[in-house]
């Protein structure tokens, strides 16, 4: 039989919150402790990605832990690959444009909004 975890979720959100509100570094030290339980043990993955939803946790994982991106490509859940870029355009093509540019006429003068002064 597998021993629960003693810690949870609310616990380690509202330890980020002090830190986040009150700067208490000792509660910051302990979240980090904790997430890194959950981030480098397989077990907790589950829980771990769960917490991450958490905007504050997330931040602490992007700057600290570095792990949950990782943890998501173990288990397959990666993004979908971006559709790939159109060709860029060469230089044959920005001669045509410039001549179209070139070939219209110039703007007449717009006129005055002041015009008694």
């Amino acid at each position: 039989m597998t021993r629960p975890s003693r810690i949870s979720r609310a616990a380690i959100v509202s330890q980020l919150r002090l830190a986040a509100t009150k700067g208490d570094r000792s509660a910051l030290t302990l979240a980090i402790d904790q997430m890194k339980t959950w981030a480098y043990s397989p077990r907790y993955w589950q829980k771990y990605l769960l917490l991450l939803t958490h905007p504050l946790a997330r931040l602490v994982d992007l700057a600290v832990i570095k792990q949950g991106d990782k943890i998501a490509h173990q288990k397959g859940w990666v993004k979908p690959k971006r559709p790939p870029r159109k060709p860029k355009v060469t230089a044959d093509r920005h001669a045509g444009k410039r001549a179209r540019r070139a070939a219209r006429p110039a703007p007449t003068s717009q006129p005055s909004l002041f015009p008694d002064l």
